[in-house]
């Protein structure tokens, strides 16, 4: 059963449907919000802790697609598109812009809950590494995600959100190469609002504050022409 602190956000423009929907969640033990239209769902957003938005794309004064690109521009939080169009572009240009998952109307209740809860389960994963607590190099750098406790050579160090998140993403996936455009998208996400080079200056960044010597780094490693990847052991 989901923890009661979990709120949802449904946004639709047809009473009968936020109706059903907010049965459903909130018989699954989720606090929900309702907002028929655009503005007032991001209201709503703005004023709230919200932990997932189910979003209708069509809506009567701004379209899905914008509250979407709106709510990406500032958070991370996990969208579930509700779309009568079934059309694979327009699905595809949904994914695109923000959105973790979709379902087509009609839809079944069932359906609905199953995908709420893996969307969130999904990003409750998602920049967290299997193991939260780390040690590499025999103690050299040490990371602790839960906490937000980062050491090195013993002494603590001050990560910046984004260089928290940078660093969480290469660790949860240990030898796999990022490009910028990987790691703004896996670790930034929607919250980050630059040019992909930007992900160099917070590289750099990290490495001044993680590696004994930033220019031969051992943790944060340069893979020519293709990206980043985790280098600890």
């Amino acid at each position: 059963m989901p923890k009661l602190s979990k709120n949802i956000l449904v946004v639709d423009d047809e009473p009968k449907i936020l109706e059903v929907v907010t049965s459903l969640l909130e018989n699954r033990g989720y606090r929900v919000f309702q907002a028929e239209s655009g503005r007032r769902a991001l209201g709503i957003f703005e004023a709230e802790n919200i932990a997932l938005v189910v979003l209708d794309l069509m809506l009567p004064d701004t379209s899905g697609e914008e509250v979407c690109r709106a709510i990406r521009r500032k958070s991370r939080v996990p969208i579930l598109m509700l779309t009568a169009k079934s059309e694979e572009d327009d699905l595809l240009e949904g994914l695109a812009i923000g959105a973790d998952d979709y379902i087509t109307k009609p839809f079944s209740l069932k359906e609905l809950a199953a995908r709420v809860e893996t969307v969130l389960r999904r990003s409750q994963d998602d920049l967290v590494p299997l193991i939260t607590r780390n040690s590499f190099r025999g103690g050299d750098l040490s990371v602790d995600f839960e906490k937000g406790v980062f050491m090195k050579a013993g002494k603590s160090v001050s990560l910046t959100p984004n260089e928290s998140k940078i660093l969480a993403a290469l660790i949860k996936y240990p030898g796999k190469v990022f490009s910028r455009e990987e790691l703004i998208e896996v670790a930034l996400g929607g919250e980050f609002d630059g040019y992909d080079r930007a992900i160099d200056s917070h590289i750099k960044n990290l490495r001044q504050k993680i590696e004994d010597d930033p220019r031969n780094p051992v943790y944060v490693l340069t893979v020519r022409k293709l990206g980043y990847k985790f280098g600890g052991e």
